[in-house]
């Protein structure tokens, strides 16, 4: 494995560094590379960390933040993807479809730990506080960035937002004032393509309109054999933006999208075999609606207002699911004379589901109605300036099931110098009980006993589960030692408590259905506390006018400890889901000044728990500028391997393997 790294970085260098010393090549003027320098790379604006405009040099905590050019240059075809090239973050494709992401641990299929928003807009399920990763999608090319916080950002976004935040944020449609098509296809993204038409409504009136498809081909098993796991999804939406006033600004922005996501379940029985894996089917579909209000009273005061319509529907064998969520957030923002900046706000949240049960997977009751309330504030106090600023602010939430939940959080910034920023934060932040830990019920194997009775293992939610508590020591440190070299580090120590546990029940006799048995129950209790630290870093040299290397790595150690009947297995399973070490070096090349070259390496640990090897990825990227309007691609992925495993199985979903790919993709702007 050392040897096929270190051969792919040479073959990278003497390719480099053979264009890097032609003089013509030196001459022409790169597309992309010198568009954003270093420099204006840390000066650009982010909202997630302090919910309002502030540069990537000045957010005390440690933020990465993903460009336009890193999506278009990664060849990446969805949103879990793009998101490889982030130290800290824990992606893992399980299936064609199917994901386990995370920050900083706790990685798993239905990670509960990172909160997800589009536009500010969250999409994180209250039925497992997880995320629904293959209905996660916007046109790529109308992304303008894609924020994300390694850390807990409670004290803001409040509760599920415990080991980190990601905010996908579109373009303006005043941004987006041209045409576009793309398409492609090739061995494992079958088919896909994307149109996107804008206009203005006025003098200062925007809108775009966009549809795009996709089909992806299914995985393979260990075997090599079809997994029918393919995916694809019809999605269509629109948006508006309009400066009412030189003070007032309205958005408006929608999205409905449509399809199937197939793949491998095992279907529990109370009869021989016990235990069925079938193809299923899952019908997924919904749409949302966004409207945003404005207003600024000064370069230092302005309030937003911002409500939501979300609708979800997922019909499968397992569980069909039909949810409705309504959200309304208020925030106001403005400066307490030179030294004090302050931000607070109000939220309410309703959202209602309505479920169908199957024996594998029920939930009693089967809808059920969830009331949120919030309240933040937030200040930030300059006590030397261009110096020292410390950031005290606390969310303030009201939830159905646990009550009040105060997340509080302090920050110190110091800029001894323009190229150097340090940071340091503690912060509290809570994990809510979802529905699966209140009222579900999973029915995870049957087994017959010697007297010829079944035995049925099921797992059940507790009335009496409370949220996961986290305290979080964070420290940062960027620096700029010369002009074509940056560097960011982030360590944290993190201390959980009231981790969720499935601990032993007595047993019980039961009739219904036919024939009687004996449940053996695991039932959702609060039994595991532990802590988690670690380092995060990422790099950016400028190596020529025309060649730029990013470099991350993350460390990552867990040490859990439970109670009584928390067993060690159980113990090292929650510990060993997430890599304890990952590496990735993205090189961006610009051959000429028509054509790019870019390679991606990833190196990702094994997870022991999961029987899953480490294992090295390779993807590569040559795109062709014929014109400035339009721009043909080669993608090739995973070339070290046929396949390989990412990820270990549920008892509900079935191991696969991801294969190698080829595509080509087509990109006209007009």
């Amino acid at each position: 494995m050392v040897k096929r790294i270190l051969g792919v970085l040479a073959l990278l260098l003497v390719t480099a560094v053979c264009w890097a010393k032609d003089p013509e090549q030196a001459r022409e003027r790169p597309i992309d590379l010198t568009e954003l320098s270093l420099e204006e790379l840390m000066e650009i604006e982010v909202t997630s960390v302090a919910k309002k405009g502030q540069k990537v040099s000045e957010a005390a905590a440690a933020i990465y933040v993903i460009t336009q050019e890193d999506i278009r240059r990664s060849g990446a075809t969805s949103i879990p993807e793009v998101l490889r090239m982030v130290p800290g973050l824990q992606v893992a494709r399980i299936n064609a479809h199917t994901w386990a992401i995370s920050s900083r641990g706790f990685n798993n299929e239905f990670a509960n730990k990172l909160l997800v928003l589009i536009d500010d807009r969250s999409v994180y399920t209250p039925l497992f506080s997880g995320v629904y990763w293959d209905v996660q999608d916007v046109l790529l090319e109308d992304v303008e960035r894609i924020e994300v916080i390694r850390g807990p950002g409670a004290a803001l976004w409040g509760a599920n937002a415990v080991n980190g935040v990601i905010n996908i944020i579109t373009k303006s449609a005043k941004d987006t004032q041209d045409g576009l098509v793309s398409a492609g296809g090739g061995s494992e993204e079958r088919g896909f393509g994307g149109v996107r038409y804008s206009g203005k409504l006025g003098q200062e009136a925007y809108y775009r309109i966009y549809t795009k498809y996709f089909n992806r081909d299914d995985s393979a098993d260990p075997s090599g054999h079809s997994t029918s796991d393919d995916w694809d999804v019809l999605r269509g939406g629109f948006r508006v933006d309009w400066d009412v006033t030189e003070q007032d600004s309205l958005t408006l922005h929608g999205d409905i999208y449509r399809g199937e996501a197939g793949g491998m379940v095992t279907l529990t029985s109370l009869s021989p075999p016990f235990a069925q894996p079938t193809v299923d089917i899952n019908d997924i579909a919904g749409g949302n609606l966004v409207g945003r209000w404005r207003h600024m009273f000064s370069e230092t005061s302005d309030l937003a207002f911002q409500w939501y319509y979300d609708r979800t529907e997922r019909d499968s064998l397992i569980l069909k699911e039909v949810r409705d969520t309504l959200d309304f957030d208020f925030q106001h923002h403005f400066s307490l004379g030179r030294r004090q900046d302050f931000v607070w706000g109000l939220g309410y949240r309703f959202t209602t589901d309505k479920l169908t049960n199957s024996f594998t997977v029920s939930f009693d009751p089967t809808s059920r109605g969830l009331h949120l309330m919030s309240a933040f504030a937030q200040d930030e106090l300059t006590i030397v300036k261009n110096l020292l600023r410390l950031t005290l602010g606390s969310k303030f939430e009201v939830n159905s099931f646990t009550k009040l939940e105060v997340q509080p959080n302090v920050r110190l910034l110091w800029t001894p110098h323009e190229r150097h920023t340090l940071w340091a934060a503690v912060s509290r932040a809570v994990r809510t009980p979802s529905r699966s830990e209140r009222d579900v019920r999973i029915n995870i194997a049957a087994f017959p006993d010697p007297s010829g009775l079944t035995n049925l293992v099921s797992g059940f939610g507790s009335p009496d589960f409370e949220s996961e508590n986290l305290l979080a020591y964070e420290f940062g440190y960027r620096v700029q030692p010369v002009r074509h070299l940056s560097l960011d580090l982030a360590a944290f120590y993190n201390v959980y408590e009231d981790l969720r546990t499935a601990d032993p029940g007595a047993p019980f006799l039961e009739d219904t259905p036919s024939p009687p048995h004996l449940v053996v129950p695991l039932q959702a209790s609060n039994g595991m506390d532990g802590e988690a630290y670690g380092v995060e870093i990422a790099a950016s040299w400028n190596v020529t006018n025309h060649w730029r290397l990013n470099v991350g790595y993350t460390l990552l150690k867990m040490h859990l400890h439970g109670g009584v009947s928390l067993g060690d297995s159980s113990l090292q399973s929650a510990e060993g889901d997430s890599p304890q070490n990952q590496f990735h070096l993205r090189s961006y090349l610009d051959l000429s000044h028509k054509l790019n070259w870019d390679v991606a390496l990833y190196y990702v640990d094994s997870l022991p728990s999961l029987d899953v090897p480490s294992y090295v990825q390779v993807d590569t990227r040559l795109a062709w500028h014929p014109t400035e309007a339009l721009e043909v691609s080669l993608e090739l992925q995973n070339l070290l391997d046929d396949r390989h495993q990412e990820f270990g199985s549920s008892f509900l979903v079935s191991p696969t393997e991801i294969e190698r790919g080829v595509y080509g993709k087509i990109t006209w702007r007009f």
